[in-house]
């Protein structure tokens, strides 16, 4: 018997207004995401990809239907742990310097003060980024800052990893090391990666493609949750 879904949506929509000029920005998703998976999100901007990420990441509830997390626990459980994001804008805490900054999940997780600076550090290393361990989030280029966001999700070592275009602010080079950080990352875990993306570069790093177009969600297949 195959491990439960990290993730299940069934019938989701999610909707932002009401009446007339409400807007559907997510039509009846089915999908589940498994241990293993690495899942590339196309499609153009406003087609629903963030949205749904948001909802998979259980950032947002949805309108209609449900989204569980049957290999990973309930909603309150999500986090700081088991799923991490990366936000496509900015998301670190301008009074924080950087290692702490990437050691703030491992801290509220419960993870001794020491242990979560060390794993800050390495994964700041790991990203070339170890000469900026206490710089502020002010002192720090767009390209700087998400690849401090991403050494924190390598940081916490979580179980899925949901990108929104990571890779947005990066050069190629960057970008693609980017790309196999998370891609070490979800094996470490034995998890699960979804990166949202416009660069068919990135998608061709990623095993499975997922489209979206008008909220409608298109997969090759679809594995039950």
């Amino acid at each position: 018997m195959s491990d439960p879904a990290l993730a299940c949506a069934r019938g989701v929509a999610r909707a932002f207004g009401e009446g007339p000029g409400a807007v559907v920005a997510v039509h009846d998703v089915d999908c589940s995401i498994r241990r293993g998976d690495r899942i590339a999100l196309m499609g153009p901007s406003g087609s629903g990809k963030t949205t749904l990420l948001h909802l998979l990441a259980g950032l947002d509830r949805p309108t209609t239907g449900t989204v569980e997390w049957p290999g990973i626990g309930t909603l309150a459980e999500l986090r700081p742990g088991p799923v991490a994001v990366v936000f496509q804008a900015p998301s670190l805490l301008p009074p924080l310097d950087v290692a702490e900054n990437v050691a703030l999940p491992l801290l509220l997780a419960g993870v001794d003060r020491h242990e979560a600076r060390r794993r800050a550090i390495d994964a700041l290393t790991l990203l070339g980024l170890q000469d900026l361990t206490s710089k502020l989030p002010e002192e720090l280029s767009g390209g700087q800052a998400q690849r401090v966001a991403i050494a924190r999700v390598v940081a916490g070592q979580a179980q899925l990893i949901l990108a929104d275009e990571p890779t947005g602010q990066l050069d190629h080079r960057n970008g693609a090391a980017v790309i196999d950080t998370l891609v070490d990352a979800a094996a470490h875990t034995g998890g699960a990666l979804v990166v949202n993306t416009h660069d068919p570069a990135v998608a061709e790093r990623l095993d499975v493609r997922w489209s979206m177009t008008n909220g409608t969600l298109h997969l090759a297949e679809h594995a039950p949750c």
